[in-house]
């Protein structure tokens, strides 16, 4: 079987790749915006094609002869354009699919009804409704989630950064709101068993475990996290404020924020039990799913997180834009007796919990600002303490090009008046780090000069660190 999956730097699309790469049988192609980001695991059945939904020879391309197609991007980084880009997105790829003789598209949506859905929502039932307008050409198997739990998942982060962090919490009225959770391991396997389903015709496939409430989910993430929490809803909290709220004690930004609040005003729950006849598991319980969740955060085994799919980082040609950058600041260090592997691996593991060296009051507060903007902050961290792999993001940084023991290239993701990226380049024995910045019109320009005297001190300070380190751990295995 020759299966499909879009959307495979994705937080699920990850994951389902992982899995699927361990079947003999299957032999899997996946459809990215930047074919440097997915490694190809030795002796792995595994093809990679570089395109997108709205490149009609990369899409056709990806499509060729493949029997299951999996559905799994969205547009809701885009701006306020999304729903609009997401149904033709959809389109593109359903008519595109029946040209090249797809046999099912397997899609994944979220819980909710039309009724009293959210903007986000309403894209997502449409998303379903578009990909299943043509039943006749071609089948499409319609799964429908509600808050996913998992190492990495932007529910998760919120549940388990608000339970982590605060003590006692002010809580929007819609904790009580119902819901209904399932681990990311469940949602993986059902979504890789539906390639073998042997069914005919459309499906709308609603999955979760228990019913539960917002409140009843932080609760019991306290519980299994050993801690005691005391939640006090108040009618006070708008979805703008709690946005903010959420913004600033969790690692999404506001714009996400929203849209989960948005979200989770109204009951998301499984409206058909569909997957009980289909499929022989059923999904584990929650308070199991958060375990494992957990486990894997302190393994550093995270395999994905929310932060994952590139967004503007892919659309952007880094090398050209670098290369007409008005502004660069450049640090240059000799290695010595450092060897160019240990210096890399010392900055592979720069920022998330270990910081950005010195300094860090400026970096807390350049983070917290780009956090009242509506900006990712510092609270992103990183997915691994040690390694890094294009497409990770490092705090309001992406990894968009990573050379082993030569270079790591990181485009920021903050709010800034231009384009900014921050290169360390090992070449002829020496350390390179620059800064470069693309300003847009006089506000960007006015930033970077005032931006001057605290870049002087922090990357300067941050090249002498890393050469310091570098040397410090030369003895270390």
């Amino acid at each position: 079987m020759k299966v499909l999956i879009t959307g495979a730097n994705g937080y699920i699309g990850r994951r389902l790749k992982r899995r699927m790469l361990l079947e003999p049988s299957v032999s899997v192609r996946v459809m990215v915006r930047n074919v440097r980001s997915v490694s190809v695991p030795e002796g792995a059945n595994l093809e990679v094609v570089e395109g997108n939904t709205f490149d009609a020879e990369s899409l056709e391309r990806a499509l060729e002869g493949v029997d299951v197609a999996y559905y799994l991007i969205h547009s809701m980084a885009a701006g306020e354009h999304y729903r609009e880009l997401d149904r033709q997105s959809a389109e593109h790829f359903r008519e595109a699919a029946i040209a090249k003789g797809v046999g099912r598209i397997v899609y994944l949506g979220g819980l909710g009804v039309k009724e009293s859905a959210s903007e986000h929502l309403l894209s997502r039932i449409e998303t379903g409704e578009i990909l299943s307008a043509k039943p006749d050409l071609v089948q499409c198997l319609w799964f429908r989630a509600g808050v996913i739990i998992g190492s990495g998942s932007a529910s998760f982060e919120i549940i388990r950064n608000l339970v982590q962090k605060l003590p006692v919490m002010i809580t929007p009225q819609w904790v009580q709101t119902r819901a209904q959770p399932i681990g990311v391991h469940d949602v993986v396997r059902y979504l890789d068993e539906a390639k073998a389903l042997k069914v005919a015709g459309n499906l709308v496939i609603d999955i979760g475990a228990e019913v539960m409430s917002y409140r009843e989910m932080m609760e019991k993430t306290a519980r299994v996290m050993g801690l005691r929490r005391r939640l006090i809803p108040v009618p006070l909290l708008t979805p703008g404020l709690s946005s903010y709220w959420l913004g600033l004690f969790t690692p999404v930004p506001v714009s996400i924020a929203r849209a989960l609040i948005e979200g989770l005003r109204s009951e998301v729950v499984r409206q058909n039990r569909v997957a009980d006849d289909l499929f022989a598991f059923r999904p584990e319980p929650f308070e199991q799913a958060v375990r494992e969740a957990i486990d894997e955060i302190e393994r550093q085994q995270v395999i994905s997180r929310w932060s994952d799919s590139g967004g503007e980082a892919w659309e952007r040609e880094h090398a050209k834009d670098i290369a007409d950058a008005l502004f660069v600041d450049r640090r240059v260090e000799a290695l010595g007796e450092v060897t160019p592997s240990r210096l890399f691996a010392v900055i592979c593991c720069i920022g998330g919990e270990r910081g950005w060296f010195s300094y860090s009051l400026l970096w807390q507060l350049r983070g917290f600002a780009d956090k009242l903007l509506g900006g990712a902050g510092l609270n992103r961290g990183r997915r691994c303490a040690t390694a890094l792999r294009i497409g990770d993001t490092i705090d309001f940084w992406k990894v968009v090009d990573l050379l082993p023991e030569r270079r790591l290239l990181l485009y920021a993701q903050m709010k800034l008046p231009g384009k900014a990226w921050l290169e360390f380049r090992i070449d002829e024995g020496k350390l390179y780090q620059s800064a470069y910045f693309y300003p847009n019109g006089l506000a960007g320009r006015l930033y970077w000069y005032a931006m001057l005297p605290f870049h002087f001190f922090i990357f300067r300070d941050m090249a002498k660190t890393l050469m310091k380190r570098a040397a410090e751990t030369a003895g270390n295995p």
